[in-house]
């Protein structure tokens, strides 16, 4: 079982810049890839970025967040982390972390098991 916590979410005008982290419970936080998603009000959940469970891989969503958005993790702290530049008004959303047991499952993940309870960016113009 995990737990996920994001934090970091806030408003910012366009071209700023935040950090999101996500807080994972448990000692077997080095065996997940983890991944980012957002939900736009009316609109339907998608994928930001993913990085697996050493952090050696990285994926992104092309064209809306490629090069804008960074991933990492810190395995000792069991936290995962998006770094978000030159925000838009678009990616204004509620952003999701999520966990996938790595052992047996593809790169990047299909499905993820564990989900946080969100938190809001907001990104005004």
């Amino acid at each position: 079982q995990v737990q996920l916590v994001e934090s970091g979410g806030g408003s910012v005008q366009a071209g700023g810049s935040l950090r999101l982290s996500c807080a994972a419970s448990g000692r077997t936080f080095r065996s997940y890839n983890m991944g980012w998603f957002r939900q736009a009000p009316g609109k339907e959940r998608e994928f930001v970025a993913a990085i697996n469970w050493s952090g050696g891989s990285t994926f992104y969503a092309e064209d809306s967040v490629k090069g804008r958005f960074t991933i990492s993790r810190d395995n000792d702290k069991n936290t995962v982390y998006l770094q978000m530049n030159s925000l838009k008004p678009e990616d204004t959303a509620v952003y999701y972390c999520a966990a996938d047991f790595s052992v047996g499952s593809p790169w990047p993940p299909l499905a993820y098991e564990y989900w946080g309870q969100g938190t809001q960016v907001t990104v005004s113009s």
